[in-house]
Protein backbone atom coordinates (compact mmCIF):
# COMPACT_ATOMS: atom_id res chain seq x y z
CA UNK A 1 0.00 0.00 0.00
CA UNK A 2 1.13 3.33 -1.03
CA UNK A 3 1.83 6.14 1.29
CA UNK A 4 -0.24 8.39 -0.40
CA UNK A 5 -3.08 5.70 -0.38
CA UNK A 6 -2.94 5.59 3.19
CA UNK A 7 -3.85 9.67 3.35
CA UNK A 8 -6.66 9.21 1.05
CA UNK A 9 -8.30 6.76 2.49
CA UNK A 10 -8.02 8.67 5.93
CA UNK A 11 -9.31 11.79 3.79
CA UNK A 12 -12.51 9.32 2.35
CA UNK A 13 -13.21 8.67 6.07
CA UNK A 14 -13.61 11.94 7.30
CA UNK A 15 -16.18 12.64 4.28
CA UNK A 16 -18.12 9.42 5.26
CA UNK A 17 -18.17 10.45 8.84
CA UNK A 18 -15.52 9.70 11.01
CA UNK A 19 -14.16 12.37 13.00
CA UNK A 20 -10.58 10.94 13.47
CA UNK A 21 -8.89 8.17 12.51
CA UNK A 22 -5.44 6.02 13.11
CA UNK A 23 -4.01 3.24 11.26
CA UNK A 24 -3.47 -0.11 13.07
CA UNK A 25 -1.77 -3.31 12.03
CA UNK A 26 -3.46 -6.86 13.05
CA UNK A 27 -1.47 -7.50 15.86
CA UNK A 28 -2.70 -3.95 17.51
CA UNK A 29 -6.23 -5.51 17.45
CA UNK A 30 -7.14 -6.85 21.20
CA UNK A 31 -9.36 -10.00 20.64
CA UNK A 32 -10.22 -11.68 23.84
CA UNK A 33 -12.22 -14.81 24.84
CA UNK A 34 -13.86 -12.42 27.76
CA UNK A 35 -14.76 -10.09 25.16
CA UNK A 36 -17.35 -13.30 23.73
CA UNK A 37 -18.30 -14.31 27.02
CA UNK A 38 -19.62 -10.27 28.03
CA UNK A 39 -21.77 -10.77 24.77
CA UNK A 40 -23.27 -13.99 26.11
CA UNK A 41 -24.02 -12.76 29.33
CA UNK A 42 -25.14 -9.00 29.44
CA UNK A 43 -26.41 -8.28 25.57
CA UNK A 44 -30.08 -8.86 24.93
CA UNK A 45 -28.93 -9.16 21.35
CA UNK A 46 -26.69 -12.28 21.68
CA UNK A 47 -28.40 -15.03 19.97
CA UNK A 48 -30.96 -12.14 18.13
CA UNK A 49 -28.86 -10.73 15.52
CA UNK A 50 -27.04 -12.46 12.58
CA UNK A 51 -24.11 -10.44 12.79
CA UNK A 52 -23.76 -11.48 16.67
CA UNK A 53 -22.20 -14.47 18.34
CA UNK A 54 -23.17 -17.05 18.41
CA UNK A 55 -23.45 -16.53 14.53
CA UNK A 56 -20.16 -15.45 14.29
CA UNK A 57 -16.62 -17.42 13.88
CA UNK A 58 -15.06 -18.41 16.92
CA UNK A 59 -12.64 -16.54 19.13
CA UNK A 60 -9.70 -18.16 17.34
CA UNK A 61 -10.74 -17.42 13.88
CA UNK A 62 -11.21 -14.20 14.83
CA UNK A 63 -7.87 -14.28 16.14
CA UNK A 64 -6.64 -15.46 12.40
CA UNK A 65 -8.70 -12.79 10.53
CA UNK A 66 -6.42 -10.07 12.25
CA UNK A 67 -4.12 -11.51 11.57
CA UNK A 68 -4.40 -11.47 7.82
CA UNK A 69 -4.22 -7.77 7.77
CA UNK A 70 -1.11 -5.38 8.21
CA UNK A 71 -3.66 -2.10 7.79
CA UNK A 72 -6.49 -1.66 9.65
CA UNK A 73 -8.30 2.07 9.92
CA UNK A 74 -9.87 2.34 13.82
CA UNK A 75 -12.29 5.15 13.08
CA UNK A 76 -13.83 7.50 16.21
CA UNK A 77 -17.59 8.91 15.64
CA UNK A 78 -18.67 10.83 18.60
CA UNK A 79 -21.78 12.14 19.60
CA UNK A 80 -23.87 13.57 22.36
CA UNK A 81 -27.45 12.56 22.36
CA UNK A 82 -30.43 13.88 24.89
CA UNK A 83 -32.39 10.68 24.39
CA UNK A 84 -30.74 7.33 24.74
CA UNK A 85 -33.56 6.29 21.96
CA UNK A 86 -31.98 7.96 19.43
CA UNK A 87 -28.65 6.17 19.64
CA UNK A 88 -30.25 3.39 17.42
CA UNK A 89 -30.85 6.01 14.60
CA UNK A 90 -27.20 7.92 15.00
CA UNK A 91 -25.67 4.44 14.99
CA UNK A 92 -28.15 3.00 12.12
CA UNK A 93 -26.88 6.63 10.01
CA UNK A 94 -23.70 6.18 10.34
CA UNK A 95 -22.96 2.86 10.07
CA UNK A 96 -24.99 3.14 6.34
CA UNK A 97 -22.34 6.15 5.23
CA UNK A 98 -19.62 3.89 6.66
CA UNK A 99 -20.75 0.90 4.42
CA UNK A 100 -20.00 3.51 1.16
CA UNK A 101 -16.56 3.76 2.42
CA UNK A 102 -15.78 0.53 2.27
CA UNK A 103 -16.82 0.05 -1.37
CA UNK A 104 -14.97 3.02 -2.17
CA UNK A 105 -12.20 1.60 -0.47
CA UNK A 106 -13.09 -1.41 -2.32
CA UNK A 107 -13.61 -0.53 -5.92
CA UNK A 108 -10.09 1.64 -5.38
CA UNK A 109 -8.52 -2.02 -5.75
CA UNK A 110 -8.32 -2.94 -2.00
CA UNK A 111 -10.18 -6.07 -2.62
CA UNK A 112 -9.83 -7.08 1.17
CA UNK A 113 -11.69 -4.47 2.28
CA UNK A 114 -14.34 -5.09 4.96
CA UNK A 115 -15.69 -2.74 7.66
CA UNK A 116 -16.55 -3.98 11.33
CA UNK A 117 -19.56 -1.17 12.30
CA UNK A 118 -19.38 0.51 15.11
CA UNK A 119 -22.34 -0.87 17.10
CA UNK A 120 -24.82 -4.22 16.04
CA UNK A 121 -25.64 -4.39 12.21
CA UNK A 122 -29.08 -3.29 12.69
CA UNK A 123 -29.80 -2.74 8.89
CA UNK A 124 -33.21 -4.10 9.09
CA UNK A 125 -35.50 -3.15 11.95
CA UNK A 126 -36.52 -7.09 12.17
CA UNK A 127 -33.31 -8.95 12.26
CA UNK A 128 -33.60 -12.34 11.14
CA UNK A 129 -31.05 -13.51 13.65
CA UNK A 130 -29.13 -15.46 11.07
CA UNK A 131 -27.35 -15.17 8.46
CA UNK A 132 -28.41 -18.03 6.35
CA UNK A 133 -31.94 -16.01 6.65
CA UNK A 134 -30.48 -12.12 6.61
CA UNK A 135 -32.37 -9.57 4.04
CA UNK A 136 -29.33 -7.94 3.28
CA UNK A 137 -26.59 -9.49 3.28
CA UNK A 138 -24.61 -7.40 1.27
CA UNK A 139 -25.05 -4.63 3.98
CA UNK A 140 -24.76 -6.94 6.77
CA UNK A 141 -21.46 -6.93 8.75
CA UNK A 142 -20.36 -7.59 12.87
CA UNK A 143 -19.16 -4.60 15.07
CA UNK A 144 -15.54 -5.12 16.19
CA UNK A 145 -16.90 -6.21 19.90
CA UNK A 146 -18.96 -9.29 17.60
CA UNK A 147 -15.39 -10.50 16.66
CA UNK A 148 -14.21 -10.46 20.33
CA UNK A 149 -12.25 -7.44 19.96
CA UNK A 150 -11.37 -5.54 23.05
CA UNK A 151 -12.24 -1.77 21.46
CA UNK A 152 -11.51 -0.35 25.04
CA UNK A 153 -7.94 -1.53 25.07
CA UNK A 154 -7.39 -1.60 21.39
CA UNK A 155 -8.20 1.83 20.83
CA UNK A 156 -6.36 3.08 23.98
CA UNK A 157 -2.98 1.71 22.66
CA UNK A 158 -3.60 3.90 19.77
CA UNK A 159 -4.26 7.25 21.72
CA UNK A 160 -8.18 7.44 21.37
CA UNK A 161 -10.37 8.74 23.97
CA UNK A 162 -12.73 6.26 25.33
CA UNK A 163 -14.90 5.77 28.61
CA UNK A 164 -17.62 3.68 30.48
CA UNK A 165 -20.39 6.22 30.15
CA UNK A 166 -22.74 6.54 33.10
CA UNK A 167 -24.58 9.17 31.84
CA UNK A 168 -26.68 9.28 28.50
CA UNK A 169 -25.98 12.85 28.20
CA UNK A 170 -22.01 12.36 28.18
CA UNK A 171 -20.02 12.58 24.85
CA UNK A 172 -20.35 8.97 23.63
CA UNK A 173 -16.78 8.01 21.21
CA UNK A 174 -17.75 4.75 18.83
CA UNK A 175 -15.12 2.66 17.17
CA UNK A 176 -15.53 1.53 13.35
CA UNK A 177 -12.92 -1.06 12.21
CA UNK A 178 -12.06 -0.70 8.46
CA UNK A 179 -9.73 -4.13 7.35
CA UNK A 180 -8.11 -3.14 4.15
CA UNK A 181 -4.91 -4.64 3.43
Amino acid sequence: MKKGDLKKIENLAKRFGAEESKWASGEDVQVGQWVRFKCMFGCESYGKRGGCPPAVPSVPECRALFSEYERILVMRLSTKLDDPKDRDAWCHKKNARLLKLEREVFTAGYHKAFLLKMDECRMCKDCAATRVDCKKPKLARPSPEALAVDVFGTVRKLGFPIEVLSEYDQTMNRYAFLLVE
